[in-house]
């Protein structure tokens, strides 16, 4: 099948290439110029493990292109994929403009029948909006599906080939066959397509998002509440996750959610509450303890200098708001830097794949190491921001040897309280017993 897939993001860049490794014919669309001769040269612009062998391998055989001319991209595509950005605006809403404006220019140049599949993570409404706007030029006809995505960061080519469940938004028949043709190799081993209106299919997104967003604060909220009396986040944890009503998963507690989802999806799900006159509580809330868990520990690691970090040195690992990608959207990393710089510290860090993009929003405001020893040099403490596999299990008498005092804040809960210990740590967890 030819297919066109509008914008390179993660979403599209990860569609665009998973879509051709089943044997599709994909080009990808960007305006982006130095991006599409980078990438027409087999450069992957984002990091996302093993999306870079799919992409070399289906670049070489010919199955996917990239190109900054929209009319060239679509004129033998059967179906059109839009993965373009939705911002948050200022009052939350998501910004629809980038998707509008090539649904515009689409109408204009489309001249034979085309499912137009909104990829990017729209507001409820947003398909009726699209229809609208393709159909203000259009001479020929056309269909509009929603078809949201589901791609974890650091999973998501395994997501996209694999995935538990593709939802299909769609009031065409035509349509509906054409999205499940396209599909049927995704989910070879019985997980289900399903099928609904559109406007179901796009809150559907929203609130999956969202009720993970809200499962992580709850979390988040037990283990403030286990210091306070003196409980084990972990032993909770591990009572409530056995039970299968609740589940294991999305139930560590930390420094808060980040990335490109769950904020912006909780944001804007709230928004679109606001505007159809509901009161939305539970979200405000998930909105505003998030903000606060994302520097909990600031005042915890004030306390234990005193508060006076006038030249103290704090080695930090991690800058990506998850593990397994380069992604510095909303990362608490971020905040936690602003505050210590605040309070007069400096900050030396390393994270394996998204010190660049720091470097580019932050300057040199900070230090970057060349690996996570390095970043230990002669701290004053070390604080885990990200929960790397490579943090999990370090050299600790190295560790020890390189920092200053055996100080250790944990936003992510790495380490085990007794072997902390044992190890003669001062050590600072979330929800967790203090070891001093």
């Amino acid at each position: 099948m030819n297919i066109a897939v509008v914008g390179t993001g993660y979403v599209g860049l990860v569609t665009g290439t998973c879509l051709a490794e089943t044997g599709n014919t994909v080009i990808c669309v960007d305006i982006n110029e130095e991006k599409v001769k980078k990438m027409q040269a087999g450069i992957v612009p984002i990091y996302e493990p093993h999306l870079d062998v799919l992409f070399e391998r289906n670049i070489k055989q010919g199955r996917l292109t990239f190109t900054t001319d929209l009319a060239a991209a679509i004129e033998k595509a059967k179906i059109i994929f839009l993965a373009l950005p939705t911002p948050p605006g200022e009052d939350g809403s998501a910004d629809l403009s980038y998707i509008l404006g090539v649904a515009n220019d689409l109408g204009k140049i489309i001249k034979d029948y085309k499912v137009i599949v909104d990829k990017s993570t729209v507001p409820v409404g947003t398909a009726d909006k699209v229809r609208e706007a393709v159909a203000k030029n259009a001479k020929v006809e056309f269909d509009i599906v929603s078809n949201p995505e589901f791609l974890r960061e650091g999973f998501a080519v395994d997501d996209f080939l694999k995935p538990d469940r593709v939802v299909i938004g769609t009031s065409s028949e035509k349509a509906r066959k054409t999205m499940e043709e396209l599909y049927k190799p995704y989910v070879r081993q019985g997980n289900p397509i399903i099928f609904m209106d559109e406007k179901s299919a796009e809150l559907t997104k929203y609130a999956a998002n969202a009720f993970l967003a809200t499962k992580i604060t709850f979390m988040n909220e037990i283990a403030n509440l286990c210091e306070l009396l003196g409980a084990d986040v972990d032993s909770v944890r591990i009572g409530i996750g056995s039970d299968d009503r609740i589940g294991k998963r999305f139930l560590f507690p930390g420094i808060g959610y980040g990335g490109s989802c769950f904020p912006k999806d909780v944001q804007a799900l709230a928004k679109s509450a606001a505007e159809a006159k509901y009161d939305f509580k539970i979200l405000d809330a998930v909105m505003d303890v998030n903000d606060k868990q994302k520097t909990i520990i600031i005042p915890r690691i004030k306390a234990h200098f005193n508060n006076d970090l006038k030249g103290k040195k704090i080695a930090l690992w991690g800058l990506a708001f998850k593990p397994d990608t380069d992604d510095i959207r909303e990362a608490p990393a971020l905040y936690l830097i602003d505050e210590l710089i605040e309070a007069g510290a400096t900050v030396t860090a390393y994270d394996p794949e998204a010190m660049n993009n720091v470097q580019a929003l932050k300057g040199n405001a900070i230090t970057y190491a060349k690996d996570e020893y390095d970043a230990l040099r002669d701290a004053d403490a070390l604080l885990i921001a990200t929960e790397w596999g490579l943090f999990r299990t370090p050299d600790f008498d190295k560790v020890s040897g390189l920092l200053k005092n055996k100080v250790i804040f944990d936003g992510r809960n790495l380490y085990g309280i007794d072997q902390m210990k044992e190890l003669g740590y001062t050590y600072y967890s979330i929800g967790r017993e203090n070891v001093k």
